[in-house]
């Protein structure tokens, strides 16, 4: 199953027009993003918000992950201050998969921000988030936080910012989107036999592991008779035929 390195901006100088900080919201964003990651089974590692940009490269570097994500709100250059607005998704000339992914979250918020002809995926020649990570990554900047509209947005729109994220990230993993429900517990009861955890939610796909019988599963989301299982570190999808919650 795929695994994303997170990383909420660490900015707390990056002040908002009505108060707060960039570092506030986008860690706020992210703890909403979370829920909805681990329902539709995307494992995830969150960044240590004491350490700097360059650390978060470091600790992404440091194992594999699929997708770094980083999560920012912009600011305008002091001659236009308060007077942007726009959302800005950044992404690695010459990686078709950054750039794919850029454009599905682009089109993706079009759908929730306010003028969404000025939502756009971008490419970056600067920022190390990007550039010098070794999984698929993307800068969000969304929004201008010194703008009252945009940081208005930001704020008030925090759970659908997210929901449409993590929306994002399943198009472009190619799973199911499943909205967050109560993390439960399950056993597995069959005839007998190991229980599959699968790669997606069908009997044709890949096989993860095997659940034996009567051991508990963690139940992080389900979908059309399938369960999104976490057992024993391996994440996937189990037939909820078989488990009793």
């Amino acid at each position: 199953m795929p695994k994303v390195f997170l990383s909420p901006s660490t900015q707390e100088y990056n002040i908002y027009v009505n108060g707060g900080s960039e570092e506030q919201y986008m860690n706020l964003l992210a703890d909403r993003l979370e829920p909805y990651l681990r329902s539709s089974g995307i494992k995830y590692v969150r960044n240590d918000p004491d350490r700097t940009f360059a650390g978060a490269i470091q600790d992404s570097n440091s194992a594999y992950y699929d997708v770094h994500l980083a999560l920012h709100s912009n600011a305008a250059p002091d001659r236009l201050s308060g007077k942007l607005r726009g959302i800005d998704i950044y992404f690695a000339p010459g990686s078709a998969d950054s750039e794919k992914l850029a454009n599905i979250i682009a089109n993706n918020l079009k759908s929730i921000y306010p003028l969404p002809d000025k939502v756009r995926a971008v490419p970056t020649y600067t920022l190390g988030e990007v550039l010098n990570t070794k999984a698929v990554a993307v800068l969000c900047e969304l929004g201008y936080h010194d703008n009252y509209a945009d940081e208005a947005w930001i704020k008030n729109e925090l759970s659908s910012i997210a929901a449409n994220l993590a929306r994002s990230l399943c198009d472009y993993f190619g799973i199911p989107f499943i909205r967050p429900s109560a993390v439960r517990w399950g056993t597995v009861v069959t005839d007998g036999s190991g229980l599959r955890i699968r790669s997606y939610p069908s009997t044709a796909s890949k096989i993860l592991g095997v659940v034996p019988n009567g051991a508990t599963v963690t139940v992080n989301g389900s979908t059309e008779g399938w369960y999104v299982v976490d057992y024993n570190g391996i994440t996937g999808y189990s037939s909820s035929d078989y488990i009793e919650l």
